[in-house]
């Protein structure tokens, strides 16, 4: 059975728990059948991790600024271009036609962000571990993990989930290529264009906002 460190973080990834949603012990011991000791530890860790935040005497699931995105995005960029890269190099036959299968199935789920948002985690999650480097993996986790605190998925936005499906291809085929330029390019325009997306989603959003009166 999982820890209760683990269900509240999986609560949060899976959207359970929306960025500046409040988090009350009580209701979480009972929601996940736990006592509340351990759920109290798992909150503040999760606050240790800038996952929650404070908001007077509650705790809430913390939410990204501007500056925060940037940082997050160029960090990602970096090191998800490093993991493709080694997965070009290191990726072993069965692990490059998991990929490859990965975006074929994808393109039966068009047109539901949700399930589209999902399946981009795992493949994203399949080209760190074809890395075959442990420490990348770990830090990338790290990053992902934080990607959950964004209120909403760029997949949802016209035309963007064909577009990325095309972008992940690309990438599949340059690790399958064992062209690691390239596989560490492709990667790089993808994460590039989801960080444009979403700036413009948030201006977007931002705009929408300013003109209720």
């Amino acid at each position: 059975m999982k820890d209760a460190y683990s269900l509240i973080l999986g609560a949060i990834d899976s959207g359970t728990y929306r960025p500046g949603d409040r988090l009350v012990e009580s209701e979480l011991a009972e929601r996940f059948g736990v006592s509340r000791t351990p759920v109290r530890e798992a909150l503040q860790r999760l606050e240790t991790q800038s996952m929650l935040k404070r908001d007077g005497r509650s705790l809430i699931v913390a939410t990204l600024d501007h500056n925060q995105l940037a940082e997050l995005y160029t960090v990602r960029a970096e090191l998800e271009a490093l993991a493709a890269r080694l997965a070009a190099r290191h990726a072993t036959p069965e692990e490059v036609r998991v990929l490859a299968g990965m975006v074929e199935d994808d393109h039966k789920i068009l047109g539901d962000p949700q399930a589209l948002s999902r399946a981009n985690r795992r493949f994203h999650h399949q080209i760190h571990l074809a890395s075959h480097n442990r420490y990348l993996v770990q830090q990338l986790d790290l990053v992902h993990r934080s990607m959950a605190l964004m209120a909403h998925t760029t997949l949802a936005a016209k035309g963007r989930d064909t577009v990325t499906l095309d972008e992940h291809q690309e990438i599949v085929d340059a690790i399958a290529a064992r062209d690691g330029d390239r596989a560490e390019a492709a990667l790089r325009r993808h994460i590039s264009m989801a960080f444009e997306t979403r700036l413009k989603e948030e201006a977007r959003l931002t705009g929408d906002i300013g003109l209720i009166e």
